[in-house]
């Protein structure tokens, strides 16, 4: 049998999906959305976040680095919590951390310092939910569906950057900070209440096997047993190489580089900001379709869009004139949308590398890749614009190092990823064949 059919093969015992499947998943998706709301909102109030609190570029930078500091070393704890207590208490402490400390504390923060805390909680609330809808989406719908149930959720949250882009902007341009924050805030009640009353963990006889008696022996040897798998390494690397541009230009520097560097109007930025978020949308549906059919596709797409964004990006600062024509920069936001949807398929070679009971911990480690990546590529646009005075080209092209970087991580792991992989499907089969009917 070929690779590509092998991950596809439905299992005993999977979930059926359906109608109630897509209700209950649908409510921790729609939880994700909001997060991805309050993550996002900086990326477009980047310059009066400078205004109010008066700071430089460093610090201003500091507001996401922090967010994402915190969400990315909350990955792991987070995948340990989802396995161990289950999808709706963690989606629940989440949705109330990035809610009252987040949004609403950052709305209402007087000083940068009180800034950075509420910053620092909303990520915290915030790296509770995409794994624990990862995890939603296994426990209801058949193993098949992975990739293309990874994606649409990933399209939900891009969803929300959407919101961003549109309305969030615009308020604060009519109602001002406090009201925008405070108002944008009330969202995450809304969705609170249907994951409270509704969400369960699993459907009735798909209940997991009990969860081991906690403590340090068992976090050791859930995190080193994923770790292992050298498709739960690949899987971090190809998020860290693929997610980071589009994160880095959506969460902070796009508006700033838009405005500034390029002489565009705040209108004109924001639009090529929401180019980027529905080119991801699109090529979401696209590439989940793809990968769900073709597994072998998924190093292929996840090198191609990194070589793609890579040139773009490179044509983008280099351009010869003082300013990067428009078609140009166009291009360029159509290729940074396809990030999200590739970074997506670090999941798709973690996921069959781990058994159930370890996907929390697995799909923590993977979601790290990105977001340390963004981390310190934010960290380094704002030093080299303080440097530099301005020079975005100096600037931005420290994405570039990461990505040489992550592609050799790549190429050296995606040979004996494949050869493990194959051996989890003959154990699979071997299993299947003798389950009694």
């Amino acid at each position: 049998m070929s690779s590509a059919s092998a991950p596809t093969l439905s299992l005993p015992g999977d979930p059926p999906g359906g109608r109630r499947a897509a209700w209950i998943w649908g409510i921790g998706v729609a939880v994700y959305f909001v997060a991805i709301i309050f993550r996002t909102s900086l990326g477009v109030a980047g310059l009066d976040a400078a205004d109010r609190f008066d700071v430089n570029a460093s610090a201003l930078s500091t507001f996401s680095i922090l967010q994402l500091l915190v969400y990315a070393g909350m990955q792991i704890p987070v995948g340990l919590m989802v396995d161990r207590l289950g999808t709706k208490r963690v989606l629940t402490i989440g949705a109330v951390l990035f809610t009252v400390g987040g949004q609403l504390g950052f709305a209402l923060s007087p000083s940068y310092g009180m800034a950075l805390a509420a910053r620092a909680l909303l990520g915290c609330g915030d790296a509770m939910t995409f794994i624990s809808v990862l995890r939603l989406g296994s426990r209801w719908f058949p193993a098949r569906r992975g990739p293309l149930i990874g994606q649409v959720a990933a399209l939900f949250g891009m969803a929300g950057n959407l919101v961003s882009t549109l309305f969030i902007a615009r308020a604060l341009h009519s109602y001002g900070w406090t009201t925008t924050f405070v108002g944008s805030s009330l969202a995450g009640v809304v969705v609170l209440v249907p994951l409270l009353l509704f969400l369960k963990d699993h459907p009735e006889g798909h209940e997991p096997p009990p969860a081991e008696h906690a403590g340090a022996t068992y976090v050791r040897r859930q995190i080193a047993a994923a770790w292992r798998e050298p498709g739960t390494r690949l899987g971090m690397w190809v998020h860290f190489t693929t997610q980071f541009p589009a994160m880095v230009f959506l969460l902070l520097w796009g508006m700033p580089f838009l405005v500034e560097a390029q002489g565009l109007s705040r209108g004109t930025a924001g639009t090529l900001l929401t180019l980027v978020v529905l080119s991801n949308m699109m090529v979401g549906l696209v590439y989940g379709q793809i990968i769900a059919r073709h597994h072998e596709a998924r190093t292929p797409i996840a090198l191609g869009t990194v070589a793609a964004t890579a040139l773009l990006w490179a044509s983008a600062i280099l351009y010869p004139a003082e300013h990067t024509p428009m078609w140009l920069l166009v291009v360029l936001c159509v290729v940074l949308g396809a990030c999200g949807p590739a970074s997506m398929v670090g999941f798709d070679f973690a996921r069959p590398a781990n058994p159930p009971e370890r996907q929390g911990t697995a799909s923590g480690i993977v979601n790290m890749g990105g977001f340390i990546a963004s981390m310190t590529t934010l960290l380094a646009v704002g030093v080299l614009l303080d440097a530099t005075g301005d020079n975005y080209r100096v600037a931005f092209a420290s994405v570039f190092v990461l990505e040489a970087l992550g592609v050799a991580q790549i190429l050296r792991l995606r040979r004996r990823a494949a050869l493990r992989e194959r051996e989890h499907h003959v154990v699979s089969r071997v299993e299947a064949v003798h389950v009694p009917a």
